[in-house]
Formats: C-alpha cells, structure tokens, sequence
C-alpha cells in the first residue's frame, strides 16, 4: 500500500543502486523490482507453510508474533526486517502513524486489540469479521514496518481465519476492488463497519498468497 515515502537517510531510506529508485537496498543486492517481487512471494509462501507449526488454535496473538512473523519473512533480505520502521511513509496524501508513535499504537493494539480478539478458536462467522476488520484497520493504520504491512496483515487475517477453523482467506476480490479497500480503510478512522462488510465478502474462499 505504500507508494510513497518520506525519507530521513538512515538504511531504510536508501534504495538499492541501479533500481531506478524502486527496490529498497538489500542484502542480496536486488535491483529488478520484478526479482524482488518474485522472491518476497515465495518466502511468503514458506512463511504461510510454516503458521500450523508456529500458531496454536488457542494461542493469544501479540505484537511480538508479527514482529516474528516479519523478521522469519524478510530477515533474509533487509537488515531491518521485523523491527518498527523509523522513518515516515503514506499513500498519496494519506499519512500512516508517525514513526515516533508506532511503538506506543503497537502496545495499545496489543493490549486493547490482539488481547481481546484473540485466540478466535471456536469464533462464529460475525464476530469473527468484526475481530478481523478491527484489528486490520488499527494495524493498517499504523503501518509498522518499513515494507510488507498489507501482505502481513493478510497473512495475520489468515491465522485468525485458522484459528476460528476457517480455510486460508482468498483475498481476490481485494485485489479487484483495490479502491473500496483503500476507501474502507480510510473510513476505519471513524468507522469499522466498510471494512467488516469486506471481511465478510473474503472470509471463505480456496485460499490465496495475495500480494498488499
């Protein structure tokens, strides 16, 4: 969701040489946004195989399980990976929460959110949309890491799902609606109910290792 970025010339902020601007610097020295695309999709892929391993139906979800779930994603490509991005970044005129705040907005979402809505072992399908459309838009809006928030997010809706014994989320018909998505979210501000009808809309399908 980030196509914009306000920089402050630490390590998150520089591009890798030769990208044109378009791939953040690395650790493998990947300057093809195609390359990179294709690689952070398969570690992804791994990393979905591994969620049954790592999470229990039962288990309370926390900040320092994205955190994991980020760092085992892309601690292989970007040193910064799975700690809380330091720099400033938004969508076109819409601004993400400011760096200096995200650590406090995580301990809230930990301690408000994640603590109350999980585990969702046993949930009912409505309560379940409205955990899920809750916790994405708090998490969305605050936007933590330098990289990779949308698809992490997707992959935290997944587990949830998991947990309620739901099958893998298929978040197509996001992808096809990429602005109610993005209208949804901005409304989240004020109003959960857009984005808990989008839940809704994905919470049964084949599964899919969509990209956000």
């Amino acid at each position: 969701m980030t196509d914009r970025y306000h920089t402050t010339g630490n390590i998150e902020s520089q591009f890798e040489p030769g990208s044109d601007d378009r791939v953040l610097a690395n650790k493998l020295g990947i300057a093809d946004p195609a390359e990179m695309d294709d690689i952070e999709l398969e570690l992804l892929i791994q990393l979905y195989d591994q969620i049954p391993v790592l999470v229990d139906k039962d288990q309370h979800l926390t900040v320092a399980d994205i955190k994991e779930w980020h760092r085992r994603w892309l601690g292989n490509v970007y040193s910064w990976a799975g700690q809380y991005r330091t720099v400033n970044i938004g969508k076109g005129d819409f601004q993400f929460a400011a760096s200096a705040q995200i650590d406090r907005l995580m301990t809230t979402l930990d301690t408000d959110f994640l603590s109350r809505y999980t585990p969702c072992f046993q949930m009912p399908d409505e309560p379940l949309s409205e955990a899920i459309a809750q916790v994405h838009i708090e998490l969305i809006l605050i936007h933590p890491f330098r990289e990779g928030n949308g698809r992490l997010l997707r992959l935290l809706a997944s587990v949830m799902a998991m947990q309620a014994g739901k099958p893998e989320i298929n978040f197509s018909d996001w992808d096809e609606n990429k602005e109610g998505y993005f209208s949804a979210i901005q409304a989240g501000l004020d109003d959960y109910e857009p984005m808990i009808t989008l839940v809704r809309q994905v919470l049964h399908g084949d599964g899919k290792h969509a990209d956000g």
